[in-house]
This record gives structure tokens, sequence and C-alpha cells, in this order.
């Protein structure tokens, strides 16, 4: 069985193959939480309906090289707080929106076509908030502030270990 980091890590990197493409074809840059088994499934299946295409460009917040300032300036707290993505010309999306954007790129929008709706919009908007405020607990996880220490933490400790490598 992969593990979350390994299918993470192999996001990353198509993610960074797609950015450094001189002829990128990504309309939508996704930012998801490669830690959160939800966001995992979530990205799989958009993977899946993506089918090779680049439409959608999949960036791990979690992975220790996230750079806010490749990805809409969206920092990794901001990000883990509520769903992000970025369009291709730079706008900053989140909440709900992301998914109508990206499902709409994806060629299904018709399975977010009901959260733009007057009454429903605003009732889906504030169940994402909802989930959103509960989902680190929902998921088995630390507090919001217990996983910035540890990103924090393991980003120390790779720093170091990239120390060492350059000193041998």
């Amino acid at each position: 069985m992969v593990s979350s980091q390994a299918k993470a890590n192999s996001t990353a990197s198509t993610a960074k193959t797609s950015e450094e493409s001189p002829d990128a074809s990504w309309k939508i840059n996704l930012l998801y939480d490669g830690d959160c088994p939800l966001c995992l499934r979530e990205v799989n299946f958009l993977q899946k309906k993506d089918a090779g295409r680049g439409i959608v460009k999949l960036t791990d917040i979690a992975d220790i090289d996230y750079r806010p300032k490749e990805n809409g300036g969206v920092d990794f707290e901001t990000a883990m707080g509520r769903i992000h993505a970025v369009k291709a010309d730079g706008t900053v999306v989140k909440n709900v929106a992301v998914f109508q954007e990206v499902y709409d790129a994806l060629g299904i929008g018709w399975m977010y076509a009901p959260t733009k709706w007057p009454v429903m919009g605003p009732l889906v908007n504030k169940i994402y908030d909802l989930w959103a405020d509960k989902r680190l607990a929902m998921t088995g996880r630390a507090s919001l502030k217990e996983v910035i220490a540890q990103r924090e933490e393991k980003i120390a400790r790779a720093g170091e270990g990239r120390c060492r490598l350059e000193e041998a």
C-alpha cells in the first residue's frame, strides 16, 4: 500500500513538472493537504477526471518544499484553514468556489452547479465553513497550531540534514 506521503510526493513532482514546463496548460492550481486522507481521496478522484490532460495542477501544501510565493502568496497556515486554488491568471479562490472552478475546468461542473443556486449556495458555504473548522479533528489530526509546529520542526530537521550533506 502506498503511503499518503508517497502519494503526495508523486503529486508534488507532477505539479513541479507542469509548473516548470514553458507550455503549461493548467487552468487552476489546487492547493491541498497531502496529509489529509479525505483530501487525498478528492485529489485521486480529480486526477482520474483530469486523465493526464494537466488541466488541474495539484500542489501539496504539506510538502516541506511548498512555496507560498509560487502559489498565489497563500501561506501554509491560511491554506490549512480553508481550501484554496490559484487560477492561471493568478486569481486566488477559496472555499466552495475552489470546487466549482476545478470541476468546471474538468468539464464536470454540473456536479457542483447546485452550489451556485441562490438558496443552496449559502447553505453549502455554511456547511463547508463548519467542516473546515473541524476538519483536522474529524480526520484524527492535531490542532492547526500543533500541525504548524510539527511542520516547522520538519523543515528545521530537513534544513539541518541539507546543511550536513553540503558540508560533506
